[in-house]
């Protein structure tokens, strides 16, 4: 359902643009959501953006469509607003989402939209700034519940009415001693429930789960994920509370590392293809497609070594391409779940071993049928051939060979990468897949020869 709104907002949008009808299309953007309307300026010159981002009344729903944009879109958007605009919309944005946009801008005019900002809105964004924007000190949210554990079950409610009314995350109320160093959290459910004289020293959980300010924003979310919770805390050194992490940003933090990784792996580099140039998009991948065009040669010289069997038994060559495919297709399956489960943190490096050994084991069951499968194909396709039988054997046992590596390769390889402090993404796609093709081939010619 969601997809088809989006398709009929997307083409109603683009229909009302051709026919400049200002009117309509004013009503329908601002009667759309605003993350409805991200998905839309993907599809859209950079003109009709302008014209549409200008048509929206509420500022808030500005504020909430930049905050959703690709960086590149956000750029060119905010270049045709004046400084007042800017800081208008950036004044009706959380502090984290406003750090994260306004660290993209040239310094010089980030400086003077800061210098504009309301002051206590202004320090929090710098207080955000000085952290690294990868860690949980550059992504967390300033804006928190902290109460005393004297406070009474009743005084916290009359807190949150009074003074916490527009918090991002009520469903958490922080403990914190009077140099507001971190005690527990009381849940909101647990606050309603409780007599409303109950301190909340008293009913508080004390075993909580928090992150330095320092810690990787990956390492952050899977927390979060691991533990289920819908924020969690941010301390600095001295066990001081500075801010909270929230399950909307984790989603955010997955979803970015989740196609980092998948690109990685593709050999195109960590950004959207629709974000780069043409010559940065052939600079970035250059280099993968060289070690795919290498493997290949290798390859080549591999069968040029034994073209002397290839040329007393050309029936080998046919199955070449299968060999390699199948072998590759395991590789790289092999190689995706495990820099996923390393990705998610439902892997660790010192599985190392556990780990390789299950996708062995299921690279070697797979190779037992196809190879099999693939050896009676071979046999019935040359029946007319004396050797037709050896040829089935050297397939088969081939296809086993190759499948069997090519789990261990593609499971192995992202592990000790992992344990080398190297992104494991970077070891599957080309280099796996490469690496399995030269040696597949070799492994069948080699078996090829010594049978037949």
């Amino acid at each position: 359902m969601a997809n088809d709104r989006n398709t009929i907002l997307n083409e109603t949008i683009k229909r009302l643009l051709r026919r400049d009808a200002t009117t309509h299309l004013k009503k329908i953007v601002n009667k759309a959501h605003a993350a409805d309307l991200s998905l839309v300026f993907r599809s859209l010159p950079l003109e009709h953006q302008r014209k549409l981002f200008d048509l929206i009344n509420d500022i808030e729903q500005k504020a909430f469509l930049l905050s959703e944009l690709e960086e590149y879109m956000f750029l060119d958007l905010i270049e045709h607003l004046t400084i007042e605009e800017s800081v208008e919309i950036f004044n009706h944005m959380p502090a984290d989402d406003v750090a994260d946009l306004i660290s993209k801008l040239p310094q010089e005019k980030a400086d003077l939209i800061l210098k504009k900002m309301n002051v206590e809105d202004s320090e929090e964004v710098e207080e955000l700034l000085r952290y690294d924007k990868d860690t949980a000190g550059g992504i967390m949210v300033p804006d928190f519940i902290a109460l005393r554990e004297i406070s009474t079950a009743r005084e916290a409610i009359e807190s949150i009415q009074k003074d916490y009314h527009d918090v991002e995350m009520p469903f958490y109320l922080y403990v914190v001693d009077e140099s507001e160093r971190l005690l527990g959290v009381v849940s909101l459910r647990q606050l309603v429930v409780v007599k409303p004289n109950t301190p909340l020293k008293d009913f508080m959980t004390r075993d909580i789960f928090s992150v330095r300010t320092d810690m990787d924003q990956e390492e952050v979310a899977k927390l979060v994920a691991r533990y289920d919770i819908l924020a969690v805390p941010v301390v600095d050194d001295q066990n001081k509370l500075v801010g909270i992490v929230t399950v909307d940003d984790v989603i955010d933090i997955f979803r970015r590392e989740a196609t980092e990784d998948i690109l990685k792996m593709a050999g195109v580099g960590e950004d959207f293809v629709e974000t780069q140039s043409i010559f940065r998009s052939t600079r970035i991948r250059l280099p993968w497609l060289f070690a795919s065009c290498l493997g290949g040669v290798l390859a080549s010289l591999v069968i040029s070594h034994f073209e002397g069997g290839l040329k007393y038994f050309i029936y080998l060559a046919p199955f070449i391409p299968v060999i390699t495919g199948m072998g590759g297709n395991v590789g790289a399956q092999s190689s995706t779940i495990v820099v996923r489960g390393l990705a998610t943190g439902r892997l660790d490096v010192r599985d190392i071993w556990s780990v390789v050994y299950k996708q062995l084991t299921v690279g070697v069951l797979l190779g037992l049928i196809y190879g099999s499968f693939l050896g009676v194909v071979a046999r019935f396709r040359f029946h007319h051939e004396v050797s037709a039988g050896i040829l089935a054997l050297v397939v088969g046992v081939s296809v086993l060979c190759s499948m069997s590596l090519a789990a261990l390769m593609g499971s192995l390889v992202p592990m000790i990468f992992r344990r080398l402090d190297i992104d494991p993404a970077v070891a599957s796609g080309p280099f796996i897949s490469t690496a399995i093709d030269v040696i597949g081939i070799f492994i069948y010619l080699s078996i090829a020869t010594l049978l037949i």
